[in-house]
This record gives structure tokens, sequence and C-alpha cells, in this order.
């Protein structure tokens, strides 16, 4: 008897959510909303947690939480004023980086899906710092 894939497994594991994380954080340090939120020193970093927490996520390696504990994504961006416009941002790079990797239309589809709730359950500043008057 076998065991069944889970949606990582699915999805080429490991290699398939570095794939993704690593083409939107291609975009990230010269993009004029995102980029200046993140510490210059530190893409890298923030590209290997973003991996790692995907990865957990989807049925992978639970190294996330074996570094770094629970996820607690709201308390872990709460210091950095997130709006309406750099929520919309994020997810245009997160589309863009999924539209470079294979994966069905329902993979694809079940991703966007957490990426937009994600994206809405992290935004806490209103106004939104990142438009002008």
């Amino acid at each position: 008897m076998t065991t069944p894939e889970n949606f990582y497994d699915s999805v080429g594991g490991e290699e398939t959510f570095s794939l993704i994380v690593h083409r939107f954080y291609e975009q990230v340090p010269n993009d004029d909303i995102l980029g200046p939120m993140y510490p210059p020193d530190d893409f890298e970093g923030a590209e290997q947690r973003l991996k790692m927490f995907l990865m957990q996520y989807w049925g992978g390696p639970k190294d996330y939480q074996e570094q770094r504990g629970h996820p607690r994504l709201r308390m872990r961006h709460a210091h950095y004023p997130i709006g309406v416009t750099a929520a919309e941002r994020w997810l245009e790079l997160m589309s863009n980086a999924l539209d470079g990797v294979e994966l069905t239309p329902e993979q694809r589809e079940a991703i966007w899906e957490h990426m937009l709730r994600a994206a809405d359950m992290l935004i806490n500043s209103n106004p939104d710092p990142h438009t002008q008057d």
C-alpha cells in the first residue's frame, strides 16, 4: 500500500517552492513599494524564511517551526506598515512568480487562494501608508 502524495509532493516539493519564492524575491529589491520595507542586507534571509514557511504550510518539512517557532504571521509582520497598496503589490509580484512555475490550474489556484488570504490578513495600516494624498 502506498501513501498518497500530499500537496507539497504533488507540486514538486522543495524545488517548486524554492523557484516560486526565488522568482518573487528577484522582483522585490527594485520594487518601489515592497523594496524599502525590507532591510537591505536581509533579502536572502527573507527568501529562506518564506520558502521554509510555504514548504511547511503545504505539507513539507517542518524546518520553519523548528527554527522559528509558530508562524504567527500577523505578529511577525506587525512592525511593518502594510496597507492595501502594499498587499496588492505583494500579490502582483507573487502572481508573476507563480506564472513562471509549472503547476496545474488547480494547484496554482490553491496556492493563489492562500496568498490572497495571507495578503488580506496582513493588512495592518489604515490609512494606507503607500498612497499619496
